[in-house]
């Protein structure tokens, strides 16, 4: 006998409304007010980002911003941790390849701060 297996995650009855967002370039209808990780769980993603260094796929591990495997660029800012992000409608989300910059210091800051 062969089964479908269940979707890990799926929404509860109580779920807010739905947003549209972006993934990859892809839309995606996912669940309202819960982090980018989650709702992307939920709508089945599996794959949010690649290692430096083998390439290996990954994906949220802790949900509560201390692994950093959920590491994802978030409307156009990379190395964002979307299990510490609330989605919501028209965000533009991407997998990060390997490892990414942080964008530069603005001159003002740096001045700030005698660099």
């Amino acid at each position: 006998m062969t089964s479908t297996p269940l979707p890990l995650f799926k929404a509860l009855p109580c779920a807010d409304a739905s947003v549209d967002i972006w993934f990859n370039d892809q839309p995606l209808r996912v669940p309202g007010s819960r982090s980018v990780a989650a709702a992307l769980l939920a709508a089945g993603i599996a794959r949010f980002r690649a290692t430096p260094v083998s390439g290996a796929p990954r994906a949220p591990y802790c949900m509560m911003g201390a692994c950093f495997e959920c590491l994802v660029e978030i409307d156009g800012v990379p190395s964002r941790q979307s299990c510490m992000v609330t989605v919501r409608d028209g965000m533009r989300i991407r997998s990060q390849e390997g490892a990414r910059d942080l964008p530069p210091i603005p001159a003002s800051l740096e001045d700030a701060h005698g660099r």
